[in-house]
């Protein structure tokens, strides 16, 4: 595909991923993919690792896995893939193909995860899908379950000044007037609920904003009428690592 056609089919994809494909060309997703990645700390070599990427979307972290050098990488989704939302499959097969990527793909919801169903992986990447499920300790099961070695595991979060174990509930589309946010747990809930689905080593590696960042983006929320002040004090994204 020549660089001209491959503007042309880029174009006319709504993007959520931003993608460096060939010739230069970067699709034009909403998400700051790049920046997202320095936070998850992805090993730098995969090589002779399985990687499975939960909610895959338009793929920038299943084929990063897979210029990353991991032996096998299954990308999966339901929500984005199935035109529920906004988004869709073509971002992902547009990408592979330009990509010359062997990225394997099997559309599945998270509650249909099992070993049989998919297979067990050495890696599980499970980013930013979590405050969307109905059943998250039950999501959590799942993804254990076909997690050989490491999840890693990203989320809106919430209660950050609260000790205990403990989520906040969103009803309607109270957070991002999104309808799909449902749960925003905090640290300790994320935790606790790992080892329950029995990962032994829990650790959150990305460190949460400071106090006053956390105002100084309260208060650009609530100048956008995104969110009161208050309640966005106690959010951030958080990143776990948990390991077998």
């Amino acid at each position: 595909m020549d660089a001209e056609q491959l503007k042309t089919e880029v174009a006319r994809i709504r993007w959520f991923h931003s993608i460096p494909l060939t010739h230069g060309i970067v699709t034009p997703g909403v998400d700051r993919s790049r920046e997202r990645l320095a936070t998850f700390r992805l090993p730098e070599d995969l090589r002779g690792k399985t990687v499975l990427d939960i909610g895959a979307w338009d793929g920038f972290f299943s084929f990063e896995a897979e210029r990353r050098g991991a032996s096998r990488v299954l990308a999966t989704d339901s929500y984005s893939w199935g035109g529920e939302g906004w988004g869709s499959k073509a971002g992902f097969e547009l990408a592979r193909t330009a990509l010359g990527s062997t990225v394997d793909d099997k559309e599945i919801d998270v509650l249909d995860l099992s070993p049989d169903a998919v297979g067990v992986f050495d890696l599980v990447l499970f980013l930013g899908v979590l405050y969307h499920m109905r059943h998250p300790l039950l999501a959590l099961e799942r993804v254990a379950g076909v997690a050989g070695e490491q999840l890693i595991l990203d989320t809106h979060a919430d209660l950050l000044w609260q000790r205990r174990p403990a989520m906040a509930f969103y009803p309607n589309d109270e957070l991002a007037d999104d309808p799909t946010n449902w749960w925003g747990p905090n640290p300790a809930a994320l935790i606790a609920m790992l080892r329950d689905v029995g990962f032994e080593r829990v650790e959150v590696i990305a460190s949460l904003p400071s106090f006053p960042r956390r105002i100084i983006r309260a208060v650009r929320h609530q100048a956008h009428r995104r969110a009161p002040l208050n309640q966005t004090l106690s959010q951030a994204r958080i990143v776990v690592h948990a390991r077998r």
